[in-house]
């Protein structure tokens, strides 16, 4: 989960607004109050706590409540609004097509896990079509050159490095030619301290010479409130354009890299939510506060999708729901989708409703083998059966548990889900076939506080 521990005081304090009989000036100061206590635990910059709270604390008592919704809904919404606006609601994403080759230059300091996060930025953009190539510049930790080289290799994006070079400029001038061939060029610079002179000087002069259209902070969201002066000092270096926040996945307070990002006024671009590669997602800061307050993050689940399945597949397989047609290998398809997607604990959070239903992790886990062993079970089954799974006897149930190392029971769970799972896309047959996220977005936007809360 998403910053787990702000998640989960922000949602407690949620809560008291849906058990209150009314809305009053006291509720308010009461919300204001538990708002302030969560923020300040996740170590978000104390004037920009105030500041935040105050402009809640205002709406809440001067505004009229619309026709549309009840005062609850209401209160909630103003604190929604508010967080998004903290966050840059006006945010724009980076937009690669300006020019080619589109440069983007990483700085950060030490541990922050700039040089895994370009590959992980590099993996993001190619898998969308651009080509990509990474020019790795950290001339000072001995492993940068082999690490930036094997995570090339990992992802099938060209690199360019020169282990023996101790000038940065050089390998840029070595490369330069090479480069213009590419949609997108990712440089790795050094990493450390940014109040270290020796790098100011460095950061500067590649700054100059490669003139990059974006210069993005690499910044951990567990650095705490030294955060700030450090995003600062970068950003009076080489007039940083954007933020990427490492370590958002889990317990991380976060609170200090977004503060540092609220007063730079560098806008956050890419979050990494966890270890994996796929583990980076385009900063949205609506959807964001979204998932914070256990409401979803619609679009970032139809962007999970989206990679987990392609098109053509998503098509065919679409027909075929909406036809009300659908069998084992329908369900072994969205099986294999959902492992792409990531773990459950993450995909529940993402549904609108569902974070705030504080399934046990535990519970999360148990689904999770359950569909490892359903795969295991519609291995053993003949092509037959997945084509057609109600000519499944318990006959054919004693041999697939036998063939499969599961039990019968088992076997009858996956055959219950299957049945379930027809009946609900047989609900699609003649419904809309609109896919488009604006209008998804739109159609849960208005019922998120209600399903949430």
């Amino acid at each position: 989960m998403v910053l787990e521990n702000l998640s989960n005081s922000l949602k407690e304090t949620l809560k008291k607004i849906t058990k209150a009989i009314f809305v009053d000036e006291t509720l308010i100061n009461e919300l204001v109050k538990d708002i302030q206590k969560a923020l300040l635990k996740s170590d978000v910059n104390v004037k920009l706590v105030l500041e935040l709270t105050n402009k809640i604390k205002k709406r809440a008592l001067e505004e009229k409540t619309p026709s549309s919704i009840n005062q609850k809904e209401h209160l909630v919404r103003i604190v929604y609004e508010e967080l998004v606006k903290f966050l840059g609601s006006e945010q724009k994403g980076i937009n690669i097509l300006a020019k080619k080759p589109f440069k983007i230059m990483f700085v950060g300091l030490f541990g922050s896990g700039k040089t895994t996060s370009i590959a992980k930025i590099a993996k993001y953009y190619s898998k969308r079509g651009f080509k990509v190539g990474i020019l790795g510049l950290d001339i000072h930790r001995p492993a940068a050159m082999a690490q930036i080289e094997q995570l090339g290799n990992q992802i099938n994006v060209p690199i360019f490095i020169d282990k023996k070079e101790k000038n940065a400029l050089n390998i840029y001038k070595k490369y330069k030619n090479d480069l213009d061939k590419f949609d997108i060029v990712l440089i790795d610079t050094a990493g450390r301290d940014a109040l270290s002179e020796d790098l100011i000087e460095e950061i500067n002069n590649i700054n100059n010479e490669i003139k990059p259209e974006e210069r993005i902070l690499v910044i951990s969201a567990d650095i705490g409130q030294t955060a700030q002066e450090q995003a600062t000092k970068f950003h009076e270096t080489c007039n940083i354009t954007g933020v990427l926040i490492t370590k958002m996945d889990g317990t991380a307070k976060g609170g200090g890299a977004l503060s540092a990002c609220a007063i730079t006024q560098a806008p956050v671009k890419f979050i990494g939510v966890g270890e994996k590669i796929e583990d980076l997602e385009e900063f949205n800061p609506d959807g964001f506060v979204s998932r914070l307050l256990g409401m979803g993050d619609l679009k970032a689940l139809l962007e999970k999708t989206r990679e987990a399945i392609d098109d053509e597949q998503a098509e065919k397989l679409g027909k075929r729901m909406i036809g009300g047609e659908f069998n084992f290998i329908d369900l072994y398809e969205q099986m294999e989708a959902m492992q792409k997607m990531g773990p459950l604990n993450k995909i529940v959070d993402l549904i609108p409703g569902m974070g705030n239903m504080n399934i046990p992790k535990e519970m999360l886990n148990v689904q999770e083998e359950k569909l490892k062993k359903w795969k295991f079970i519609m291995n053993s089954c003949t092509k037959e059966e997945l084509e057609n799974p109600d000519i499944i006897t318990r006959t054919r149930i004693d041999r697939i548990a036998n063939g499969s190392g599961t039990t019968a029971r088992e076997v009858r769970e996956l055959l219950k889900q299957y049945k379930q799972s027809k009946k609900m896309m047989k609900l699609f047959k003649g419904s809309s076939k609109d896919t488009d996220i604006n209008k998804l977005m739109k159609k849960f936007k208005g019922k998120g506080m209600r399903m949430a809360y």
